[in-house]
């Protein structure tokens, strides 16, 4: 059985035992059941970036959109990943590489978990413990979250939301975008390790807020974030 006609059968697996009024969340912890809320469901679909996108639709912050009609710019490091982005989701516009403070390149740690890879060393060596291991280590090519937008959004493109999360280098990948020039409406930050009383100090708060984005939601290792111009 092809992978795609499995994902069909489970869907309607799925759909089939879902509680009347209940919706299908493809986000690890929800993410998008919170961003449906906060959207209003809105008529008309909007755009969407999704840094670390992982997978088109396991662990994904967006799927429930893009069955939507949403389109957006997914990015990821992972080897392979465009091929399987653009293969399942061809609507979208998938970039396959690192983004970081600035270009270059960058270590990258892969594991036998892919949800877990990261350019951070650090992360990968908490991380490195069974039942999950390091299986790879290579060197990827890596540009600012500025360049990538230069390059491929759409001229005159509103971001509706950006998702982040990239295990452990959210903070670098937030501090090198142009802030005056590139404003989601909401950002989703995954903060590990970071509960609501550490939020006083967080680098990536003050950053933020800096730019006047202000925190809105959470939920277990995500940060929901909203520009100041934007009413939800």
């Amino acid at each position: 059985m092809s992978h795609q006609s499995w994902l069909r059968r489970a869907g309607r697996w799925l759909r089939n035992r879902m509680p009347i009024g209940g919706r299908l969340s493809y986000s690890q912890e929800g993410e998008d059941m919170v961003l449906a809320r906060m959207l209003g469901e809105k008529s008309s679909p909007g755009f969407f970036v999704d840094i670390g996108a992982h997978h088109p639709v396991r662990y994904s912050n967006t799927y429930y959109f893009y069955r939507r009609g949403w389109t957006g710019l997914n990015v990821d490091a992972l080897p392979g990943t465009a091929n399987l982005f653009r293969r399942m989701r061809p609507k979208d516009t998938t970039i396959e590489c690192g983004i970081g403070k600035e270009a270059g390149s960058m270590t990258y740690f892969s594991f036998n978990e892919p949800a877990l890879n990261t350019f951070s060393e650090q992360e990968a060596a908490r991380k490195n413990h069974p039942p999950y291991h390091v299986i790879d280590k290579i060197q990827l090519p890596v540009m600012t979250l500025a360049q990538l937008l230069d390059r491929h959004l759409p001229e005159g493109t509103d971001i509706d939301f950006m998702t982040v999360d990239t295990e452990g280098l959210d903070h670098e990948v937030i501090a090198s975008n142009d802030w005056t020039r590139y404003r989601p409406k909401i950002i989703l930050v995954e903060l590990l390790n970071t509960g609501l009383e550490d939020l006083a100090g967080n680098p990536t708060v003050h950053l933020l807020q800096r730019f006047d984005y202000r925190i809105f939601a959470k939920t277990y290792n995500t940060f929901f974030f909203v520009a100041k111009e934007s009413v939800y």
